[in-house]
């Protein structure tokens, strides 16, 4: 019998069956609560047995009976995440077109953040330290994690073939990574706001960005310069795409020198500590985005022109891996000022984005949208395209660039991108 099962045996006996088990698992469910916002602060790494059981009032001790390890709390947090999505994915599986279903998956999400705001419900653990999490817990949380994927690429229904399964594949990922990234910048609208945001937020999925006469014909702006520091400029990238799969936690100083076959001294002759590790390849990042998007109004043309190629060239670095851009994951592991100052950034990016849709509604080459929702779907789409390089090597890069963009620049429902 597991820990947990004799746990409630242990309580049923001294007060009954029905209220012992009501009790053990009020207050399971308080700890995998306070877990989730440790989680969501810390990482799932930062996350201490202490901290836990200071947010319900409890000592160590108390949390040990209901998780032996940190470890088996962490993935029953990340586990109820999961099952929270399959059954909001279950529930939106009910309605009766692809359109309404991603409607009502949408709007099952703003709901429970609306109640999350209001303090009627605690926030699920984001899933960002999956991928860190070790076996036997790894195995059964990634089979959970493909399943949700699964479940939301069927809310397109049955691909006829299979540059559609790619399609939906593609919509799906762009989806569930806007569902989580909401919660970042929904916080900047008083909750009487959440339902407008939703609506503005389901129009790019339905319709997208581009206008009615534009055209997917990007520029290739080449953004490959010198480094001054080739040394130093192989330990971000390594860094990054190490951070990218295993999370801020997961991927340790040793790791990522045994990745360059380096010593520990040589990482500490170009960095002084992790953290600024972290924040070098944010900058890094950062500074890629800007000079795409520098870049592009250099070249100039229609504002939909210039969003089209931005956007095609940061997916092209992020399907090729060779210089993947930092997700913003890692931020969770980050101390709190200066994660403050890697959000402002990233908003100031953002900001930019929103301008060039604003410019392109004017001149006609881009729909009338919330430029400033719009621009931040943008920004999970390509921060997160680095998990779909696997994806994307199934298929011409630029195949695979115009099925991917296609999402949210055309909309969720918009078959071009395979015609």
């Amino acid at each position: 019998m597991s820990e947990a099962g004799q746990a409630i045996d242990a309580v049923d006996a001294d007060e009954g069956a029905g209220a012992g088990t009501k009790r053990f698992r009020a207050k399971r469910d308080a700890i995998l609560a306070a877990a989730a916002d440790a989680i969501n602060e810390q990482s799932a790494k930062g996350m201490t047995f202490a901290d836990v059981a200071r947010r319900v009032g409890l000592n160590t001790t108390s949390v040990t009976y209901y998780f032996k390890r940190k470890e088996d709390l962490a993935a029953a947090a990340f586990e109820h995440t999961l099952d929270y999505l399959l059954v909001m994915l279950d529930a939106a599986m009910e309605a009766p077109t692809p359109q309404e279903r991603v409607a009502r998956f949408l709007a099952l999400n703003f709901a429970r953040l609306a109640r999350v705001e209001r303090g009627d419900e605690r926030a699920m653990a984001v899933l960002s330290d999956l991928r860190a999490t070790v076996d036997p817990n790894r195995s059964r949380l990634m089979s959970g994690w493909r399943e949700v994927f699964r479940r939301t690429r069927n809310l397109w229904g049955p691909a006829p073939t299979r540059a559609h399964t790619d399609l939906y594949g593609a919509r799906a990922h762009v989806l569930l990574e806007n569902i989580f990234w909401i919660s970042a910048w929904l916080q900047r609208y008083e909750t009487d706001q959440y339902a407008r945001c939703e609506a503005r937020l389901l129009d790019v999925f339905a319709h997208g960005i581009a206008g009615p006469s534009a055209q997917w014909m990007p520029t290739t702006l080449d953004l490959d310069h010198p480094e001054t520091e080739p040394s130093r400029a192989a330990f971000l990238l390594a860094a990054t795409r190490l951070i990218n799969e295993l999370g801020y936690r997961g991927a340790s100083v040793q790791r990522i020198a045994s990745e360059l076959n380096v010593t520990k001294g040589s990482f500490y002759h170009h960095l002084d500590a992790k953290d600024d590790l972290v924040l070098a390849c944010y900058r890094r990042s950062f500074d890629t985005i800007t000079d795409a998007q520098q870049q592009a109004d250099a070249v100039g043309g229609s504002h939909w022109l210039r969003l089209s190629s931005t956007i095609a060239t940061l997916l092209d670095i992020q399907f090729a891996e060779r210089a993947p851009l930092l997700r913003t994951t890692a931020l969770s592991g980050l101390p709190h000022h200066e994660r403050a100052a890697m959000v402002d950034r990233s908003n100031r990016i953002a900001r930019r984005f929103a301008g060039t849709i604003m410019d392109g509604i004017a001149e006609g080459s881009c729909r009338p949208v919330d430029s400033l929702i719009a621009a931040q779907a943008l920004m999970a789409l390509e921060n997160a395209a680095f998990d779909m390089r696997k994806w994307a090597g199934t298929m011409p890069r630029a195949r695979a660039i115009a099925m991917y963009s296609s999402t949210l620049l055309f909309g969720l429902f918009d078959d071009r991108a395979i015609d």
